[in-house]
């Protein structure tokens, strides 16, 4: 009953006009973004992050509309994938396999509304689960000392990336360039500067916009303009748009067990959607009677990695909002939102901001309504977007960029800063180091080392402080099998080869 109560009060915020509007223009834009090639979920929030705060909303009504960007960006990366063989985004590389022949052999139209209706199946329930999960697993929280939260934000650092990293020895310098850039500023403990060099603008430490919006939109730019013009696919021409009941039916079970597979994966910190997509096309293939139509245009093949990718994303927001542990690179850009609005993500958010969470579960499910009355009628609109022009795009993104870090702070020092992490980010992804664990690092540094602090001044300085419930333990254990495991698995889990047509 609790829970029909709280959902009816996240209705309530949700159903308001101003946050049906957010709702509606997040998911479009989220959409737009995500099919065009190479942006994907995490830079398209981190673009249009500054755009909450040039508009003035209130913490719930900014993440209204960031979350509903993040659905659509997770629905929108199929557009590309299907047509010009390119993937939106990294979850989105699985849908290639199928969708792409399947449009080939001159059905776009019905690969793109399965794969609509399959992301809307894997969001929904997915959605439902996190309704259903974050409650249970905010309760547990109350059991977290400063032992388990050091061992909790260590398993975030050494599963982040996962199996989708291709270096771990790069994820883990990525990692503590983070940790090293968040302790930035007057310690916590004593109120000394640390590494600000007389520079009174780095005394509040490194904000956590101005680092995301030059790591993610600005070096995107840099590398958009590098590649413009070096790229190219044949493309499929759009003609006419159906619905293919027969293989919405069929593919049914197939979104069922790709979602329940996805939301496993979202919910594991680190793992996110790019493992959930992975997992969900395997486990489809795995247990096919007939392997080897996969690759050829199979329906099944472009159903289990869209419900398992948006499924998993769904997921990932469950760690977030319980434990304040990002479980996907676009849940960590939303924790920094949350923080940079004064709210702080865990078990208590659930009694102190209920309107928040609540509220957000709300827009959320009517999000995935709107994305999929959106995304079966405007294909043509979205696929039309493919062909905007870089010199018009690009300096749109720099504008928003610039517009909403200025804004925020009404300082030019951070616009200064926000290129040089863009420098740095264009770096980062040229030398093959991730720049996800950076802002984790960023996010969580400070608060993993109060963890630590407060772990030893509870213990006087005794180590063994850290290992010392079940809880933390296991922890431990997880943090080191999710680091070391991937460099054994890596290698058997490599995207399959597409059978030659």
């Amino acid at each position: 009953m609790e829970l029909f109560q709280n959902l009816a009060q996240g209705f309530a915020v949700a159903l308001t006009l101003t946050n049906l509007l957010l709702a509606v223009s997040g998911c479009f834009l989220g959409t737009v973004i995500g099919s065009l090639p190479g942006l994907g979920p995490s830079n398209g929030v981190a673009i249009l992050i500054p755009l909450a705060f040039t508009l003035g909303l209130d913490a719930t009504e900014a993440l209204v509309l960031m979350t509903s960007v993040y659905y659509g960006a997770m629905y929108g990366g199929r557009i590309s994938s299907i047509l010009l063989n390119i993937p939106g985004d990294e979850p989105a590389l699985m849908t290639t396999l199928d969708g792409y022949p399947m449009a080939r052999k001159g059905r776009p139209g019905d690969a793109l509304v399965l794969s609509g209706v399959a992301s809307f199946f894997g969001a929904l329930l997915a959605t439902i689960g996190l309704m259903l999960l974050a409650p249970i697993l905010a309760g547990i929280a109350y059991l977290f000392g400063p032992p388990e939260y050091f061992a909790l934000y260590l398993l975030a650092f050494c599963t982040l990336g996962g199996l989708a990293s291709k270096n771990q020895a790069k994820s883990a310098l990525a990692a503590a360039i983070g940790l090293g850039i968040a302790m930035i500023g007057l310690d916590n403990s004593t109120g000394l500067p640390r590494f600000t060099y007389g520079e009174i603008h780095l005394f509040d430490g490194i904000d956590f916009l101005v680092a995301i919006v030059g790591l993610f939109a600005v070096s995107e730019i840099f590398i958009f303009i590098e590649s413009h013009g070096k790229k190219s696919a044949i493309g499929v021409t759009l003609r006419k748009v159906t619905i293919p009941i027969k293989d919405i039916i069929h593919c049914l079970p197939t979104m069922l067990r790709s979602t329940l597979v996805g939301f496993v994966a979202g919910v594991l910190p680190g793992a996110g959607a790019s493992l959930g997509s992975f997992l969900a096309y395997m486990a489809e293939k795995s247990i096919a009677r007939d392997k080897s139509k996969f690759g050829h245009g199979n329906p099944r093949g472009v159903a289990a990695p869209e419900a398992g990718n948006n499924a998993a994303a769904g997921g990932a927001l469950v760690p977030m909002l319980t434990l304040g542990v990002p479980g996907s690179g676009t849940t960590a850009v939303l924790l920094a939102l949350l923080l940079t609005l004064n709210i702080t993500p865990g078990p208590l958010l659930f009694q102190d901001r209920p309107e928040v969470v609540w509220g957000l579960i709300a827009a959320l499910l009517i999000a995935n309504f709107v994305l999929l009355i959106m995304n079966v009628p405007l294909v043509r609109l979205f696929v039309s977007i493919l062909s905007v022009p870089p010199n018009i795009l690009l300096p749109g993104i720099m504008m928003v960029s610039f517009a909403g870090i200025y804004s925020l702070s009404g300082s030019g020092f951070d616009l200064i800063l926000m290129i040089l992490f863009g420098l740095l980010g264009y770096l980062c992804r040229k030398v093959g180091v991730p720049t996800v664990p950076i802002i984790l690092g960023i996010l969580l540094g400070n608060k993993m080392e109060d963890a630590l602090r407060d772990a030893m001044v509870i213990s006087n300085g005794e180590i063994s402080y850290l290992f010392s419930s079940g809880i933390s333990i296991g922890l431990w254990v997880a943090a080191i099998v999710g680091f070391v495991l991937p460099i054994f698995l890596r290698p058997f889990l490599k995207t399959p080869p597409r059978p030659a047509d």
